[in-house]
């Protein structure tokens, strides 16, 4: 019955959209009309597209709403004749206008000229993200920051988050490359620290809906989110409302909405040519987008962009190759609209790894690499056998991380009368993921245990021979008479400097991800004179179907461009075992792929009450309950030995003498509620000053990654989905003058009930899991966005954001010996600094702009953070800088120039600890007297760093 109710929901906006066409026609279309035409000037007497534009009579309660064109024109078709008739006219990056008390002739056209102000922080425009019904950001009770495509096309972004370093407030890494970046607001951050989980508290959307309703460790929305021409501006909120018109997102909603087509056919192309990597590696895109009228009232807009990247560290294949393409169809009528669209992405994206490195409070690569140097090997075509199954399988890591997007929904708006209104978004959309790349690359030393264990040789004597497979030379020779302790001998291995006698972990990756989604959000708001009501409904449903593990490993030299190495053993009896295969990887099928198989079920239910106590004063508060459930099974893999040689029957070629299997599936079936609240005071002081406050208390329910990662009896037997709590409260000063606006938000955050799921090892390297704990984490800070004019042609936007973060409450196990006899459990973490949250972050940009020419330079501060909760060290500050300018050819073609990380400054965002490799990857495990023998010794860690220095060029054409 349930789910009979929900499909006939489905239905509804489509059986009320019938109803609104096939009702006969008001009979005051029969009535005197006159065409209004207009154009909408920004600086410099520029067109502006996409501007909104309403025509209003309050006598006889008419309105419409479109937006200009590519040539900055707006038209409205069939206007009643009479007045009094007023204008008011939106963009984002621009002071609104209002233009009142005009009479229109019946049978004539009416011409209007709308000149726009700019403002960078646009505190009069009107915002649709994170508020019941559109409204002012001067008249809104919430933090949010809007940033134009004209503003973004002056960037040369690394990514679509990246435009979010402009969002106070934001913490944004994108070091890793174009996906698996990180995003969180305000210290709602753990657990989305470095890629794998990277949006947890935050939902990244494509014109209202989220780009995906789901994330687990490596699968989130950046790997379906480009930002490309055909995007017009971005909507950001951090905090407050989100918690109750997100879904699942309290940290914060970031709208990417698409263009629209206008009353002329227009369009761009934009030809960008780069040298990325210092000046040494190659990049090239294109982005095309083109729009106008297909008949009366409908509108058409399509476009998107192609891109081959070698990327900042460039490994002999491209790091980002492939592009994407949508379009949307627009039916604009007297009471509302109605827009299809449809999206095709298809793309390939590596990322970077960890570079060695040297020095803590000035951390520089180690000697042989540079900031630009890739550690990633060369390319492998691996054939393997999934589990035994009969299903063969291709790894290629050429083919990196292969992302592919089909979507396809509409989002329709409809006014009923009587202040009644309804607006509807619904999506399909069949995504999938394949991994096929390394990750965790770290040095490991030839005398180290664990490089044996992963080989599957560990406990057996002979002399292992190392060789340079691509040149044939001898690197090194290992002997050991009992396969436990390992002598190293006629070493030739280069990395001396980092690790002695050491060659680079290199796991293939292998993972698939395949989801099938339907998302649907719908509200109905009924507006009285000084209030209005929202009630609304957010369903959504996702099938995702999974394949995790690793294929097998090689080890690569320790050097910028690493070299697989081809291992050989000399047996005790004189026979000669192959450790590698010809392509240097080792147990090949012997991990096999974890199966997963999970469908997540969303329902929520908001309401949203706004109330115009005065004209000054505004109240709004909302709620929201939602229930998730999550169904689905785990079959994990199991390691089998061979005794009868592998595949080849041979049991001299180690690489393939093991096998994984999938002996046993577990089930499970949970759901989880969440009640949800927010409520804001705006105070409008005059009409340049307002402030405001809010509290809202949100919740965040577990990803997938908990219910996948139930691989046992017990992990099942023991599941229990909590919800995160997310407590906010924040203040806000508006101030908007003639030359400045200025955006002051102080903030107050808890995070609670936040899981602390460790993995540890038994003696037989096998792995276990200790009892969960939950713990408390408070940040408070100050948001600053500011946009000021002091002088004709110059002017000055800039965001700040200054806080400080504390681990209320932080519990942890350490393990001591192999297996949990000994494990202890720590509290002494207890009021430290929380870790990775920047206690500063600027970002500040002064532009000169003269008729033809611009010119921007930004300054980005990212200020100290502590490197783990125990607080070990301080990852130090550190500032980049990037330049870009543009000229007007003619009014139809322009050129432009960007330089990012002017100083080539190596900034580090991310780290893993020195010592074995087992210990590099556990840094909360790294203490302060660890820390300070590292230094004591000079002792080499990893790091990863911004994009190094990168030159652009770009022809844009307009038509």
């Amino acid at each position: 019955m349930k789910f009979e109710l929900l499909k006939l929901r489905a239905v509804l906006p489509a059986l009320l959209l019938l109803i609104q066409i096939l009702s006969p026609s008001d009979t005051k279309a029969q009535e005197a009309t006159t065409i209004v035409k207009g154009i909408v000037h920004g600086s410099d007497n520029e067109p502006l597209v996409g501007a909104s534009v309403i025509i209003r009579n309050n006598k006889t309660n008419f309105t419409s709403g479109t937006k200009s064109d590519t040539a900055g024109v707006f038209t409205f078709s069939s206007v009643p004749a009479g007045g009094p008739y007023s204008f008011v006219v939106t963009m984002v990056g621009y002071e609104s206008q209002k233009l009142s008390g005009y009479t229109l002739k019946g049978g004539a056209t009416f011409s209007l000229v709308i000149d726009m102000k700019p403002s960078a922080t646009g505190l009069g425009e009107v915002v649709v993200t994170g508020v019941f019904d559109k409204r002012k950001k001067m008249e809104a009770s919430v933090a949010i920051s809007t940033i134009s495509a004209a503003q973004a096309s002056k960037m040369s972004l690394v990514s679509a988050a990246d435009i979010l370093k402009n969002v106070p407030g934001v913490y944004v890494n994108s070091s890793l490359g174009e996906v698996r970046n990180t995003v969180y607001s305000r210290g709602v951050s753990v657990g989305s620290n470095d890629g794998a989980s990277g949006y947890y508290y935050v939902s990244m959307q494509e014109d209202g809906l989220p780009v995906t309703n789901v994330t687990c460790s490596n699968y989130g929305p950046d790997y379906f989110l480009r930002a490309d021409a055909t995007v017009g501006r971005l909507e950001a909120v951090r905090g407050g409302t989100a918690s109750i018109l997100g879904a699942n997102a309290p940290g914060g909603i970031f709208n990417y909405i698409t263009k629209e087509g206008g009353e002329k056919t227009q369009g761009e192309v934009v030809a960008k040519y780069g040298l990325e990597g210092n000046g040494k590696n190659s990049f090239y895109r294109t982005d095309v987008n083109i729009g106008g009228p297909l008949g009366k009232d409908w509108y058409w807009n399509a476009g998107g962009f192609y891109r081959y990247a070698e990327g900042a560290r460039y490994p002999g294949y491209p790091m980002n190759n492939g592009g994407q393409f949508r379009g949307n169809l627009v039916k604009k009528y007297k009471s509302g609209s109605l827009k299809f669209y449809a999206k095709y992405l298809n793309d390939h994206n590596g990322w970077f790894e960890f570079t060695p490195t040297l020095g803590f409070t000035d951390p520089k690569p180690a000697p042989g690499f540079s900031g630009n140097s890739n550690v990633l090997m060369p390319s492998i075509q691996q054939n393997f056998n999934i589990n035994k199954t009969g299903q063969d399988g291709i790894y290629n890591n050429k083919d990196l991380i292969h992302s592919t997007d089909k979507s396809a929904g509409f989002n329709w708006e409809q006014r009923f009368g009587n202040g009644w209104s309804f607006n509807n978004a619904m999506r399909y959309s069949d995504k999938s993921t394949t991994w096929n790349t390394n990750g965790s690359v770290y040095p490991i030393q030839l005398t180290d245990q664990a490089i044996y264990t992963r080989m599957n040789t560990i406990g057996q004597p002979g002399t292992y021979h190392i060789r340079d497979i691509k040149s044939g030379r001898d690197l090194a020779t290992v002997a050991t008479l009992d396969g436990r302790s390992f002598t190293v001998t006629n070493s030739d291995l280069p990395g001396s400097q980092v690790v002695p006698n050491s060659l680079f972990y290199e796991p293939l990756l292998f993972v698939s991800n395949k989801a099938k989604e339907y998302l649907d959000q719908f509200s109905f708001t009924r507006k009285l004179e000084n209030m209005s009501f929202t009630l609304g409904g957010f369903f959504g449903t996702t099938q995702l179907d999974r394949l995790n593990g690793r294929i097998g490993f090689a080890l690569a030299t320790v050097e910028e461009h690493p070299q697989v190495v081809g291992i050989t053993r000399t047996n005790p009896d004189g026979t000669t075992a192959l450790v590698t295969n010809a392509n240097g990887v080792m147990t090949v099928n012997r991990v096999g792929q974890t199966i997963n198989h999970a469908t997540q079920n969303q329902l929520a239910f908001f309401f949203g009450h706004n109330w115009q106590i005065t004209p000054a004063l505004n109240f709004d508060w909302g709620v929201r309950y939602e229930t998730v459930r999550v169904k689905g099974y785990n079959s994990p893999s199991v390691a089998n030995q061979d005794t009868a040689g592998g595949l080849d029957k041979n049991p001299l070629t180690l690489y393939d003498n093991a096998y994984a299997t999938t002996p046993a599936t577990f089930n499970f079936n949970e759901s989880l509620n969440t009640f949800s609240y927010s409520a804001g005071l705006n105070y409008k002081i005059n009409s340049h000053f307002s402030v405001y406050g809010r509290f809202s208390q949100g919740n965040k329910a577990p990803d997938f990654d908990l219910y996948i990662n139930a691989t046992t009896d017990f992990l099942v037997k023991t599941l229990d989905p909590q919800a995160q709590k997310v407590s906010q409260f924040e203040l806000g000063l508006k101030a908007k003058t003639g030359n400045l606006n200025l955006f002051v938000t102080p903030f107050y955050s808890v995070l609670s009930h936040v899981p602390n799921l460790q993995t540890f090892q038994n003696a037989d390297q096998t792995n276990y899991n200790p009892a969960p704990v939950y713990n408390k984490y408070r940040t408070y800070g100050v948001e600053v966005e500011a946009d000021y004019s002091f002088a004709k042609h110059f002017n000055i936007h800039g965001v700040l954001t200054l806080q400080r973060s504390k681990a209320l409450d932080f519990k942890t196990w350490l393990a001591n010996n192999p297996g949990p006899q000994d494990d202890s459990l720590v509290t002494t973490f207890s009021g430290n600094e929380t870790d990775n949250i920047a206690r500063s972050m600027i970002n500040i940009t002064p532009s000169y702009n003269l008729d033809k020419f611009y010119a921007q330079l930004t300054w980005s501060f990212m200020g100290k953070r502590q490197a783990n909760v125990a607080n070990a060290f301080l990852l130090p500050s550190f500032s980049q800088f990037n330049f870009s300018a543009g000229y007007d050819i003619s009014k139809s073609f322009r050129l432009g120039f960007i330089v990012n990380n002017i100083f080539n400054t190596y900034g580090v965002m991310s780290w893993s600890r020195p010592g074995s490799f087992n210990e590099a990857l556990d840094r909360q495990g790294f203490t302060k007297q660890m820390y300070q023998d590292a230094v004591k010794n000079n002792r080499p860690y990893s790091t990863v760093a911004i994009a190094p220095r990168a030159y652009f060029m770009t022809a844009t054409f307009k038509f």
